[in-house]
């Protein structure tokens, strides 16, 4: 079943009404469980689970360690263009913003790579805005070539592509997509993203199917948090993510839990998520998605996402420069500013320390293209 159709099944639900329905014995039930439910995940999310934040974040520990044990993948972002033709104006990027525009040459891409590399970084997220007029797939796909010489994981984070075009990356190297859907809520989608092509609401949802159907090795999905009712929107990426288990179970599946960062234009929050809302939400998943990833950005701060590490995280970005050329070059405007600055090898020492495994290179993207 296509994954909106099963969205629709659910529009008639009344999560609210539920949520006020939780009463303490659920929780205790649910945390009791070997196997949690469709319907027991926003449960974990409702206001009687917030005094069982210590329970769910012990579970969240223990699922953690015996599933992936102390390691922690590392990757850093490489932004290589910011045009784009939408409207979002909870992002920087926007074409309706003026700000400095910047499109790498290849030698600049390259130049990028290098330095990256140099640090020892063998994950690479590359990233551009949603123009494919001026970010077009035939530069992408240059780009994810030039990249081979430096990263032996090479991810992509841009705008949705035909099923053909994830299969020339897929054919590329490309190994990861990472694609936010933003916002699950059709109506909220529609009125945050008028005027541009990512108005096109099932032509981003489905996305991901598109791109396993291309054979893309691992999946990164999400919704922005801040945009929309967080526990509502968990419940809809929640959804998703089961689709994809289910339907792709070959894909390895990792959810990424962004909370909305100061950009370069005021935007007032709509649904601001609180630090203790967005622990209880990441011990949710962890406990309802034992095998799935959870990707900790620097969009949280250095003291936040060392006290959350244990709780479930299994994918940090380090070094991170949200500009176009911010590594090599002189930056141009950030899609939004970082509240972690720490450095691959910062980052790497304190992981020691607080006893977890920094890992930058576990896939090779070639074993796959010579296969």
């Amino acid at each position: 079943m296509e994954f909106y159709r099963k969205l629709q099944e659910f529009k008639s639900f009344n999560l609210q009404s539920y949520l006020d329905s939780i009463a303490p014995h659920h929780i205790e039930a649910i945390l009791a469980k070997d196997n949690v439910t469709e319907l027991d995940f926003p449960a974990l999310l409702s206001d009687a689970a917030l005094e069982y934040l210590e329970p769910m974040a012990q579970r969240a520990a223990t699922i953690t360690r015996k599933q992936f044990g102390n390691v922690i993948f590392l990757f850093t972002p490489l932004y290589i263009s910011n045009y784009c033709e939408n409207t979002c104006r909870y992002c920087s990027f926007a074409c309706t913003h003026n700000i400095e525009r910047r499109h790498l040459s290849p030698r600049e891409i390259r130049e990028e790579a290098q330095k990256i590399g140099d640090t020892g970084m063998r994950h690479i997220l590359l990233l551009t805005g949603e123009s494919s007029k001026k970010a077009t797939l035939e530069y992408i796909t240059d780009a994810v070539a030039l990249c081979r010489d430096y990263f032996s994981s090479i991810g992509i984070e841009i705008y949705p592509l035909t099923e053909e075009g994830y299969g020339r990356c897929v054919a590329e190297g490309v190994d990861s997509l990472t694609i936010y859907q933003e916002v699950y809520d059709e109506t909220i989608y529609h009125e945050l993203h008028r005027g541009g092509p990512k108005d096109n609401y099932r032509f981003r949802l489905e996305a991901p199917d598109r791109a396993c159907r291309q054979n893309v090795h691992s999946l990164t999905i999400g919704a922005l948090l801040g945009l929309h009712d967080f526990r509502k929107e968990a419940f809809a990426l929640a959804l998703h993510l089961r689709h994809i288990q289910n339907t792709w179970p070959a894909t390895e599946v990792s959810v990424s839990l962004p909370r909305i960062r100061p950009l370069v234009q005021d935007f007032a929050l709509p649904d601001p998520v609180s630090d203790k809302r967005f622990v209880q939400l990441l011990t949710a998943f962890r406990i309802a998605f034992p095998s799935v990833g959870i990707t900790i950005s620097t969009r949280e701060s250095k003291e936040f996402r060392n006290n959350i590490l244990p709780l479930g995280v299994t994918r940090m970005s380090a070094g991170v420069s949200t500009a176009v050329g911010g590594h090599s070059q002189a930056p141009s405007t950030t899609q939004f500013e970082i509240a972690d600055s720490r450095s691959l090898e910062e980052m790497k020492r304190d992981l020691l320390r607080a006893g977890f495994q920094p890992v930058t290179y576990d896939w090779n993207s070639r074993l796959l293209i010579n296969s």
